[in-house]
């Protein structure tokens, strides 16, 4: 039986989506395609029908979750909750984000493994990590109302303290340290003359 196209499309984003969740949370090496296509109710020859290869399906998945804030600016600007540098910060560096990273940012759960990934991989990941700091960016831009070099310095160090603060969050057996990380990391990026 011949698949529509639109059931097809739906098919191929049910799976990048399970692949985006499953990554996250068990690495890009954790997870092997056929346990994917399982969870997806599918078989290990459907795959093939919607990537060329597991690298093309990774570097998907991976671009999918790193539009997690474009997606919540969208959201936003369609009548959804505002947001802003302070609530970024507070949901990235909050106990969920930690507890569920199959739910959160790709690089604070995968920079490792991008960092090993192909070039593909790589350049998905450089362009959604641009677009990020750019956002954060202009959040503080319209925040703090600082210059253009400023709020890009700014981005790129609140960017780098949030990924480095929710590994060692969730690298921490210790519940209070784990807790004691992302509480002041969150309070110096959100007040940074403290």
């Amino acid at each position: 039986m011949r698949h529509s196209k639109t059931e097809k499309a739906k098919t191929h984003e049910r799976i990048v989506a399970i692949a985006a969740k499953k990554f996250r949370e068990e690495g890009l090496a954790g997870i092997g395609i056929a346990d994917l296509m399982k969870e997806a109710g599918l078989t290990v020859g459907g795959f093939y029908k919607h990537f060329k290869s597991r690298d093309a399906l990774v570097a998907e998945a991976v671009g999918s979750a790193l539009e997690l804030w474009k997606d919540r600016i969208d959201a936003a600007a369609a009548g959804g909750p505002r947001i802003t540098y302070e609530s970024l910060v507070d949901d990235y560096l909050s106990e969920a984000h930690r507890n569920y990273p199959g739910m959160g940012c790709p690089v604070g759960a995968l920079a490792g493994d991008l960092a090993r990934s192909d070039k593909r991989t790589r350049a998905v990941a450089t362009r959604k990590i641009r677009d990020n700091i750019e956002l954060l960016a202009t959040l503080i831009r319209d925040t703090n109302k600082t210059d253009k070099d400023t709020a890009r310095s700014r981005a790129v160090m609140t960017y780098c303290a949030m990924v480095g603060a929710i590994s060692m969050a969730r690298a921490a057996s210790d519940k209070e340290l784990s807790r004691e990380i992302l509480k002041t990391v969150a309070q110096r990026l959100k007040n940074p003359t403290l």
